[in-house]
């Protein structure tokens, strides 16, 4: 159940200057209240067939029906996350050459005066309000586990050749379980769901102007997109901006 606050949003997904196949999928669903970025892994073995599974079983999930409590909020979020974690692996029983492909998800919704997050891999969803631009989730890499162990620093881990090693996916494993953020909505609130090709080319620094820049998502995120590219472009970039105003 969304709240009486009128949403915007607005996703874009681009190849980039390097790849020679988009496996992002991004969607910012205001009939069916959902918002996601999803990233393919497995490159040869079809990323993109999983990030665009993703897509499908949470858009079947939310045709079907709307959460009416943080709580059934929170149960739908961890279905999409398991239904399309099966998908995926029965896809490649079916196709073995497939074998081995995954994505990373965000799952944003927005329920009553709240919002549910979902999260799983190395894409990354921000909130941004009061001029301040806070990471809500954290990266399921190898590096982000050595920096929580304290075995490298901050600086370290940004640089780290295991960076983009991960530690989980959608459809890697038999079962998954996705990390679930749930807080209030605060007046003026931005959020910002994208996938490494954006963070890893684009600073925060650079990113905040943008996000407080008096214009419609769509510039914004084509400009966020235009940056990331104007950086090297060294991977598929995908940006879904959602806001809820006062």
């Amino acid at each position: 159940m969304n709240s009486d606050r009128q949403i915007s949003a607005s996703c874009r997904t681009d190849i980039g200057l390097v790849r020679n196949c988009n496996e992002d999928t991004c969607s910012a669903s205001l009939e069916h209240n959902f918002f996601l970025v999803a990233d393919g892994i497995g490159g040869s073995v079809a990323g993109d067939v999983a990030s665009r599974i993703f897509l499908n079983t949470v858009t079947e999930i939310f045709k079907a029906t709307q959460p009416q409590t943080n709580s059934e909020a929170t149960e739908m979020v961890n279905a999409c996350f398991a239904e399309a974690n099966q998908a995926i692996q029965q896809h490649t029983r079916v196709t073995p050459l497939h074998k081995g492909m995954g994505c990373t998800a965000e799952l944003l919704i927005i329920c009553g005066n709240r919002y549910v997050l979902g999260h799983i891999g190395d894409s990354r969803t921000y909130i941004y309000t009061d001029g301040e631009l806070e990471l809500l989730t954290t990266d399921h890499s190898l590096a982000q586990e050595q920096l929580q162990l304290g075995v490298i620093s901050k600086d370290q881990a940004e640089n780290s050749r295991f960076r983009n090693v991960l530690s989980k996916a959608v459809g890697i494993d038999t079962h998954i379980s996705a990390d679930i953020h749930s807080g209030p909505l605060t007046p003026k609130v931005l959020f910002l769901l994208c996938s490494d090709g954006l963070y890893n080319m684009v600073p925060t620094e650079k990113i905040v102007p943008v996000l407080q820049y008096d214009a419609p998502l769509s510039l914004k995120t084509e400009m966020l997109v235009n940056m990331a590219n104007d950086a090297g472009g060294k991977d598929n970039i995908s940006v879904c901006l959602v806001e809820i105003p006062a």
